[in-house]
């Protein structure tokens, strides 16, 4: 059903309109398309449209020439052009199947409708807006899986940098923990090493006082003793004169 849908039709309908042109480029268009030739026929159909542009069988044709080469972008365009002048079923018709090719589902689905529109009888129309709305629904469905996918990848891309800023931070608080005990236990310990200068400084004023002490007793002895002496030497005259 899909060949007979994308690969006959063209074939057909530049068959049946043939015969409405009667100029030599037209026919010898006509010649090249049907030995498959389908670039000279490109050629042949262009040249036929510089001497007639509103031909509607030149430009027919020349998009069925441009459709059998798989430019299914020129074979739309040029069917475009035909459909804004011409209200045609196989024109519309053609246009879904460009559209398909291209897997421009919805584009196909608006064509086919259109050619329906316009010959509601054509099976082969129904039966290919059919299919184009199954291809749009499941294209539909694999973008918004792809969309649920790429939302769901964020979700936990966004997660693991938001994990690892925590981890980042709380590596950082314990660093910034740590450096605050050294610096404490560091001034601590310069407090003790402090404090036992002070005891040590204050041990040694304690020991120079008591050799100052010791000194100044032992000065003290020294000048009781001369002053004793001198008492005993000055008491001894007193009685030598008492004597005399």
């Amino acid at each position: 059903m899909k060949k007979l849908i994308l690969i006959v039709a063209m074939c057909a309908v530049c068959l049946s309109l043939s015969a409405q042109n009667d100029k030599r480029d037209g026919r010898a268009g006509n010649r090249k398309y049907k030995k498959g030739d389908y670039k000279e026929a490109e050629i042949s159909y262009l040249k036929a449209l510089v001497k007639d542009s509103l031909s509607l069988a030149s430009n027919y044709n020349l998009a069925s020439a441009l459709y059998a080469q798989k430019d299914y972008q020129g074979a739309a365009e040029q069917l475009k052009g035909i459909s804004e002048q011409n209200e045609l079923s196989q024109v519309h018709y053609n246009m879904g199947n460009a559209a398909l090719q291209m897997e421009d589902y919805a584009s196909a689905v608006q064509a086919f409708k259109q050619s329906l529109l316009i010959d509601p009888e054509d099976l082969t129309a129904k039966e290919s807006y059919i299919y184009a709305k199954e291809k749009l629904k499941d294209q539909q469905q694999q973008q918004q899986q792809q969309q649920d996918q790429n939302q769901d990848q964020n979700q936990d891309q966004n997660e693991d940098q938001n994990q690892d800023q925590q981890d980042q931070n709380d590596d950082q608080q314990d660093q910034d923990q740590n450096q605050d005990q050294n610096q404490n236990d560091d001034s601590q310990n310069q407090n003790q090493d402090q404090q036992q200068q002070q005891n040590q400084q204050n041990q040694i004023s304690k020991q120079q006082a008591q050799q100052m002490l010791r000194a100044i007793q032992a000065k003290e002895k020294e000048t009781q003793d001369k002053v004793n002496k001198e008492k005993a030497a000055l008491l001894q005259s007193q009685q030598k004169e008492k004597n005399w």
